[in-house]
């Protein structure tokens, strides 16, 4: 079966054989995919019921053994050590919220649409390490994939804010400065400190790109 080239990088980072938590599945084609593909076990679960009625006609559709559950993020959901929780799609607060105050496994795949600095951070915080990080590029959108494993690590600033793998992809770093470069148009009237911070940060974005181009 075809799928996303989002939804593809995290199948990838997920290992054959794993038990997959899938939260916020949507039409349910990654749990899907990881069953037949990689001999996987799968929960997909949604808070949307029209989102999980989806995923309910495609698990039918592929005629898998998928077991789906409609609730707030992993509320009410048994986890194991050894599972891997993949949440995509959703912004960094909802994230947050979905993690907090939760049992979590050691394996944790996200991707969030805005805030990756708080994300990194806040994910460090709780006990993990930064394994994996892919910037995916589709249909003109632009997407951080990371994977996080149970770990304890100090993390520089820069590190969290463009990640310790994704800074060394030329175009995800192009993609944030082209970003700051935006910002700093939009605030010529701001104040000298705002100024300052961003081309502070254009200068750190743009010495990374240099340093990777050797």
């Amino acid at each position: 079966m075809h799928l996303s080239k989002r939804l593809e990088t995290i199948a990838n980072m997920i290992p054959k054989g794993s038990h997959i938590i899938d939260v916020g599945c949507d039409h349910g084609l990654l749990s899907i995919y990881l069953v037949l593909e990689k001999e996987c076990t799968a929960l997909a679960t949604d808070i949307n019921t029209k989102a999980l009625d989806n995923a309910i006609n495609n698990i039918r559709k592929y005629k898998v053994d998928i077991p789906t559950k409609c609730t707030d993020g992993i509320n009410d959901i048994n986890i194991n050590p050894d599972d891997y929780l993949v949440i995509a799609g959703m912004g960094t607060q909802t994230i947050m919220h979905i993690l907090e105050n939760k049992i979590l496994p050691d394996n944790l795949v996200i991707s969030s649409n805005n805030q990756l600095y708080t994300l990194r951070k806040y994910i460090t915080k709780l006990g993990y390490i930064i394994d994996d990080e892919k910037f995916v590029e589709e249909r003109n959108k632009k997407y951080v994939i990371i994977k996080f494993i149970k770990g304890h690590k100090k993390y520089h600033q820069l590190d969290l804010k463009y990640g310790p793998i994704a800074q060394k992809d030329m175009n995800y770093l192009i993609y944030e400065l082209n970003k700051l470069f935006v910002i700093k148009e939009e605030l010529q009237n701001s104040n000298w400190y705002t100024r300052y911070k961003n081309k502070k940060e254009i200068n750190a974005l743009e010495k990374l790109i240099t340093k990777i181009k050797g």
